[in-house]
């Protein structure tokens, strides 16, 4: 019998709200966020784990990555083998982490972008700390294990992390709706600063900034405004400003160097050849003439960028300009967001060690608890062993008067002597009071008799009293939180004396960068644009020698100052705005430079219409024509703005502009429809409107009808068009009123 279908009736927008969440909490939790008890990234957290499970430790050979990715990927981890290798990777820079976690062995890329090599070809193995730190006592018992995604295996729910890897190695995570970005802090600094919260809960941020005074950059640098700290790591959020090293080196003849010997974090990849490009752009533009040469003659050995001056150079100057201008100086926005409990919660730095300290009071509580448990049961052994070595011979008399096992263990244990034989009454008497454990009687039964050796029976007290002193420093550990803290703080100290290093980043407060930029003498120039957008700017005396082959080969010709700026109206209603300066000045034959590099242009989805200097149309009239035949005149002034790209005219859907001309005094504007219809109107009837203004309709357009053109006839011009086979003289047309039909033609 066919079921029948159950159609269940929902709304739309709640069934998409829910499943909405659903995603953004997976993508929060199962990819982007990592956890403030260890500061991993489930990605990175499943990629260590595998690797300490297949057993590629610090002290064995280095294992190709495409095996520890396909084990990731099929084991934890079902999110693609790219992410899963990104991740291993960016563990392995040392460029990119404070405290590298794998140990790569290959090509791992490189700090100015380079990838790394394909996962067939690197090798990696876990770092000794990460061993000993990150994945230590997994086998006590210290986190919970989870199942993985189709519960064929287990894994950890956290790692036993024994030190703040949040801010040590920092974090970076696009989530939806939300991110995070943790910087890398200095190790030595972080560990002070937990034993400092463990020593005293009530710390405030102030305090705690004795210890970890701010980030710790592995690429080294300068963060320049060292008093805007307190308040972010108050609130977990702000912006802190990052400058690279500049060195000054003395050349021969006066000539000296800037070096840049560290770069700022965000610089790392693809930004050190952007950084290049800007400071080839600041010579093209003529922004400093102080740099002859740029080379990147950074190594293995570190950052080194040097830019060779010409003598006599302002060399504060441009180091202001460079900060000012390039990548050399950037912000790295802080939002220290990461999984609390669940959740997720942007902190402080106290509350980040807070966590991170409560997690390891509960690292701790497990291990001994496990420990405890272990030596406990090895006591009740080894008292079992020891008191059945003093009645050695009457265990023997039962064994060999037992017919099984059985038998011989229900005597050890409750003195049931049943069926076994004995010697004598008086054994049999002494066996029935015999109490052992099962695990006490399951040793017996498994002792050898080598055990019986005098010197080993004294190992057995020896290691009873060892276990003895295990119990009860345990106890002492678990019985008081003062000296359980004091086993985290030897711990962390020890680490802190393994692993330690210097602090590479500054932190300083430095002002405002301040660049003297030189005047640029004001001089007439001429714009030159042909009609491929091809721009520049010549001599006046250049052009007068040129002028005919000028106005020839261009379709823009505009004399202007060099501190100006050249308006570009395009079809689309936008205006953008050109400074001259930035428009390369030479020779005649010089080839230009496209609108597109130089401004918001686009060329692929716009057309320029209308160029003009703005000085020029900021005393005039405009007049805009659309392909709708809505017009309207504009006060040039309105379009002296300070941004370079503005809405010249407000345009409808699917509206474009075939014209923007200057008014001078009493023209006429012709349209022309692309049905042949042709109106002639004096612009006198076209009121003056604000450039965000539609326009008023000059022509009455029929059906699909729209215009082709849009012409101003001065009032002594004379202008024919070809229409339809025919010559159709615009000045004879018969003047008529604005927003009719007008005349057919064709």
């Amino acid at each position: 019998m066919r079921q029948e279908e159950r159609i269940i009736r929902t709304e739309y927008s709640e069934l998409m709200q829910k499943s909405f969440i659903d995603y953004a909490m997976s993508v929060i939790m199962a990819r982007a966020l990592p956890d403030v008890r260890d500061g991993l990234k489930p990605v990175q957290r499943r990629t260590l784990y595998d690797m300490y499970e297949l057993g590629i430790r610090y002290d064995r050979p280095y294992r190709k990555c495409a095996r520890i990715v396909g084990d990731t990927m099929g084991k934890y981890h079902p999110h693609g083998d790219s992410s899963i290798y990104e991740a291993l990777v960016v563990m392995a820079q040392d460029f990119k982490k404070g405290l590298p976690l794998v140990d790569g062995h290959g090509n791992f890329g490189s700090i100015e972008g380079d990838g790394a090599a394909a996962m067939r070809y690197t090798e990696a193995r876990l770092e000794k700390i990460t061993q000993e730190f990150y994945l230590a006592d997994l086998d006590k018992d210290v986190v919970d294990f989870v199942p993985n995604f189709d519960e064929t295996e287990k894994e950890p729910a956290v790692l036993p992390v024994r030190v703040p890897n949040l801010l040590i190695n920092g974090a970076e995570g696009i989530a939806v709706g939300m991110t995070t970005s943790i910087p890398p802090h200095n190790f030595s600094e972080v560990i002070d600063g937990v034993i400092a919260y463990m020593k005293n809960p009530d710390i405030n941020t102030a305090q705690m900034m004795k210890y970890i005074p701010g980030p710790d950059f592995p690429t080294g640098g300068i963060v320049a405004n060292r008093d805007d700290l307190t308040a972010i790591y108050s609130t977990g959020t702000g912006k802190i400003k990052v400058r690279g090293k500049v060195e000054t080196e003395h050349g021969k003849g006066g000539k000296d160097r800037l070096v840049i010997t560290e770069i700022p974090y965000t610089m790392i990849g693809a930004n050190i050849g952007k950084f290049l490009n800007d400071v080839y752009s600041l010579v093209e533009t003529k922004k400093t003439n102080d740099i002859v040469d740029i080379t990147n003659q950074s190594s293995k050995e570190g950052i080194r960028i040097v830019l060779e001056l010409r003598k006599g150079a302002d060399v504060e100057n441009l180091k202001n300009l460079l900060f000012k201008k390039t990548k050399l100086e950037d912000t790295f926005g802080v939002n220290m967001l990461a999984v609390v409990d669940g959740k997720p919660e942007t902190m402080g730095i106290v509350p980040i060690i807070r966590h991170h300290v409560h997690f390891q009071y509960e690292l701790a509580t497990r291990k001994y608890n496990t420990l405890l448990a272990r030596e406990l049961e090895k006591k009740e052994i080894q008292e079992g062993l020891i008191a059945a070595c003093n009645v050695i011979d009457l265990i023997i008399e039962i064994l060999r008067g037992s017919r099984n096992i059985k038998e011989a263990k229900a005597c050890l244990t409750t003195g049931d002597t049943g069926d076994i034989r004995f010697r004598t009454a008086k054994s049999k008497k002494e066996a029935a009071k015999l109490r052992f454990t099962e695990r006490q009687a399951e040793a017996i039964l498994e002792m050898r008799l080598y055990r019986l050796i005098g010197l080993e029976i004294e190992a057995l007290m020896k290691d009873h009293e060892k276990t003895l002193a295990s119990i009860a420093k345990y106890e002492d550990i678990l019985g008081s939180r003062a000296s359980m803290a004091k086993v985290i703080i030897r711990e962390l100290e020890a680490c802190r004396k393994e692993y330690g290093r210097p602090r590479r980043t500054a932190l300083e407060n430095l002002g405002e960068i301040i660049v003297q930029e030189k005047k640029i003498g004001e001089m007439d120039v001429i714009f030159l644009m042909d009609r491929f957008g091809y721009a520049k700017t010549i001599d006046v005396a250049a052009y007068e020698r040129n002028k005919e082959a000028a106005d020839a080969e261009n379709r823009y010709v505009l004399a202007c100052k060099n501190t100006g700026k050249i308006c570009v109206f395009t079809n689309r209603g936008q205006l953008h705005l050109l400074k001259v300066q930035d428009l390369p000045f030479g020779k005649f034959r010089d080839k230009g430079k496209p609108i597109d590099n130089i401004s918001n242009y686009n060329s692929s989805e716009e057309t320029f219409i209308f160029v003009a200097d703005l000085q020029e149309i900021t005393g005039i009239k405009l007049l805009f024509g659309t392909k709708t035949a809505m017009l309207k005149i504009v006060d040039g002034a309105e379009f002296d703005v300070a941004k370079r790209t503005t809405a010249a005219t407000k345009l409808a859907a699917g509206d474009e502009v075939l014209l923007v001309e200057r008014l001078t005094g009493n023209e006429t504007i012709i349209m022309q429809s692309e049905n042949n219809f042709f109106l002639r109107i004096p612009a006198s009837s076209v009121p003056e409107k604000k450039k965000s203004a539609v326009g008023v309709r000059g022509m009455k357009l029929g059906g699909e009808d729209t215009l082709t053109a849009v012409y101003l006839l001065g009032e002594e011009e004379s202008r024919s068009v070809m229409t339809g086979g025919k010559e159709v003289a615009l000045h004879r047309l018969r003047t008529g009123s604005r927003d009719t039909r007008g005349t057919k033609r064709a």
